[in-house]
């Protein structure tokens, strides 16, 4: 899991393995993940770009950038909050993501929010 704050916004994200949806033979391993994002700021912010850095466990890097997360430009007054879910597949049965997510005040400030690294694992290959 993973959990930090940038100028008044929190976020959280866990993963976990989903082995339905992998086939190492391919090879693909498949990881669902869920964020939170908190508003624990004095001022309404809307997201309104994203950017994640996920690396393989042969250490290829992909970044991948867009508008919003899943087809969504979330505005959050203070004290409001926005759940999603989303996946991620790899070559790997591990690897790592972290990123950020652009945030504008009402005021038109922008600013990245960081997005902390957590593990995307297979949790009987890492015991």
């Amino acid at each position: 899991m993973s959990n930090t704050v940038t100028r008044g916004v929190r976020v959280r994200v866990r993963s976990q393995f989903v082995p339905e949806r992998s086939d190492p033979a391919e090879p693909r391993w498949f990881f669902a993940y869920e964020v939170r994002i908190e508003n624990l700021g004095a001022e309404t912010v809307q997201l309104r770009s994203r950017h994640w850095v996920i690396t393989d466990g042969d250490g290829r890097v992909e970044h991948v950038r867009g508008p919003g997360v899943v087809g969504e430009q979330p505005r959050l007054s203070p004290g409001q909050g926005f759940r999603y879910s989303s996946a991620c597949p790899l070559p790997t049965p591990v690897g790592t993501m972290h990123g950020s997510y652009e945030m504008e005040t009402e005021a038109g400030d922008r600013f990245e929010a960081a997005i902390a690294p957590f593990r995307l694992a297979v949790d009987e290959l890492i015991h």
